[in-house]
Formats: C-alpha cells, structure tokens, sequence
C-alpha cells in the first residue's frame, strides 16, 4: 500500500525535511520499512511476522517505490499575480524513490509551509508514471489516496459520467485516486466549472462531499457486479490548505482499513527548534534553540504511520470514521454515513 503525510496549522509553519525526510519513520524511509503501533503487538510494533492478519502483511510487505509526490501551500502567487488571494498549492513529483532524489532533498531542506501533503505511492495496476503519482491538485484544492478502489475497471466509464466537465478534463493520469479526487471535486462544487475550485467551502461541505464520494464509488460497484463487488480501502486526504478532511474507511464487516493516525503534539518533537528528538527519548536534540518551557502553535499531523518513537502523541483513527480538522486546528473524529449493505466479501482474504 502507498504511505501519505499530512501536515496543517493555522499559524505554526514546519520545514518540511523536519517532518519529511530526519525522522527514522519519516515517509521517505516508508518505502521499505514501516511502524504500526495499536495495530501490531506492543514492543514489536515494526515486525510483520508478528501480526495474524494476512491482509495486513500483504499491505505492508509492498515497497512504496513508485513514485513520489509533496504539495505545499504558499502565498507566493499573492504576492505577484493580480487576481490570486491567499495561499495556493506548489508540486512537486517524481519517479525516484525519495531517499536518492537529489531534488526532493535540496527542496525540503529550504521550504517551509503551513500546510502539506506528501505521498509514496505503490501502484495497484496503473502505469509508474509522474502524472499518477500523488497527490493530485483542482485549483486550491488537494487529494491524495492509500488504499485501492476495487474492480476499478468495471466502474471508471461510470465514474467519469458523474464528473463535472472541468473535473474530467483535469485528471491527467489513469489511477483510481485521481478519478476519485475528481469526484470529490464535482460533489464538494456542486458540478461547478473551473473557476468554483479557487473558492473555499465550508468544513461539514468538505465532510459531505467526501462521504457522497465514498458512497457514489460503491453504488457504481454494486451496480456494476452486484455481491462480487470487493472492498475498497478508501483512506482519502482533502485540504484547501486552512481545513483537511481524512478518512480511514473499509466496506468490510471485520477487516481493519490500511493504518492512519493523528497527532496534535508530534509536530513539536518533529520540529527542530524545540528540544526533544523524534527517534528517541534519550537522544538529544543539538539544533534546538527554543526552551523546554516554550510552545508551540497548533498543528495537526495525519499519517499512515507515526513518524516520532513516542506511542502516547498518536491516536490511531478508528475504522470508518473520517477526521475533520477546521481553520483553527480543532480535530474531530466522526463516524462515516453508509449503508451495511454495501459491505463486501473479499475474495483473496476472506
């Protein structure tokens, strides 16, 4: 399975090798090696041959070499283009892993940003190419995806039936996630042109345009193959770079979706001006030039894994629920609205 990063706060920026490429469980070292507390036994979080669950062994048995992508907000467009207002999403994306991309590394060593999206993808079957890699962009706003949406191909005409025009026409690539984020864009804009991807919505919009999207996906699926439909793992991501919405979400009775987990104090550990270091209580943090006394603004971290040694900053998003974050950092967990009959048998790990 690919592995996301998620980054927001309303005032406190985070350079992005801090979060990205220092830490021992940074994304960039997920390609390969992975970490799962409350999902694996306690001390032997990171060895798969300790887990009973066959689909997660599959899942994290994957190496997430398939392409890389970060997106990061910046006002630098405000500042020189008549017309754009507030922060807009950069990109950046590639074929390389991350650990050897000379280009990656020089850019998180010298960008900071309030609000980020980073992703490593594993494909499940479309093309290695960068325009598949996430995440994937609709004016201000972001989309990126671990999990799969089965039986892709018996519904992808279907789906693009529902997309507005513009929606359509911008989905460059051939993966199920950026069909999906197409989707979400022609729900959260109400079928609206080009022009509604540079407006903000509010927060329970976001919420019930990413909720319509899931629910949409596998009605196409039961139309299309009725019980032989198979689950879908739907962790999807949404930001417009001051709210984000994320879902953890598996239309199985009893299956656990892929991991996701969220922090509002691992973005101090990870921060390099602050005393502590995310790979261990008793290494010491040279770089720091704040006071253990000092605090730090309010963030929120959303990942597929936790990327500090600490358990106790991370909460692991329960299944089928979606974690809202609104314009002042606040987070909330709510269960997503979906019909039981949806629930599908898998046929490879029943």
């Amino acid at each position: 399975m690919c592995r996301w990063f998620a980054y927001i706060s309303p005032q406190e920026p985070c350079l992005l090798s801090d979060v990205l490429i220092d830490p021992a469980n940074a994304i960039s070292k997920q390609c390969s090696e992975h970490y799962l507390p409350q999902l694996l036994p306690h001390g032997q979080e990171q060895d798969l041959d300790d887990s009973n669950d066959a689909l997660m062994k599959m899942r994290n048995s994957l190496l997430n070499m398939d392409g890389l992508g970060v997106a990061w907000y910046t006002k630098a467009a405000e500042n020189y283009v008549k017309g754009v207002e507030g922060q807009r999403p950069a990109l950046y994306k590639s074929q390389s892993p991350p650990i050897s991309d000379f280009n990656f590394r020089n850019l998180c060593s010298n960008t900071e940003t309030q609000c980020l999206f980073a992703h490593i993808r594993a494909t499940s079957g479309s093309v290695v190419t960068q325009v598949n890699s996430h995440p994937f962009v609709f004016g201000r706003h972001v989309f990126m995806h671990n999990g799969a949406i089965s039986n892709f191909s018996n519904i992808r005409r279907d789906m693009t039936d529902l997309f507005s025009f513009d929606a359509y026409c911008n989905v460059l690539g051939s993966t199920d996630s950026e069909h999906a984020a197409a989707l979400y864009i022609t729900n959260l804009t109400n079928n609206g042109a080009k022009a509604t991807w540079e407006k903000t919505y509010p927060l329970p919009e976001m919420l019930s345009a990413m909720n319509k999207t899931i629910v949409q996906i596998m009605e196409l699926q039961r139309k299309q193959l009725g019980d032989k439909a198979a689950p879908n793992s739907l962790n999807f991501c949404v930001t417009d770079g001051h709210k984000m919405v994320a879902t953890r979400f598996r239309n199985h009775a009893t299956q656990q979706p892929p991991s996701l987990y969220w922090s509002e104090f691992a973005g101090r550990t990870l921060n390099q001006k602050f005393p502590g270091h995310p790979d261990a209580a008793n290494k010491v943090n040279e770089s720091a030039t704040k006071g253990t006394d000092e605090k730090i603004g309010k963030h929120t971290i959303i990942a597929s894994e936790p990327t500090t040694h600490d358990e106790g900053e991370w909460h692991l998003i329960n299944a089928n629920c979606a974690l809202t974050v609104d314009e002042n950092g606040t987070e909330k967990e709510v269960p997503l609205q979906y019909d039981a009959k949806f629930n599908a048998v898998d046929p490879y790990f029943p």
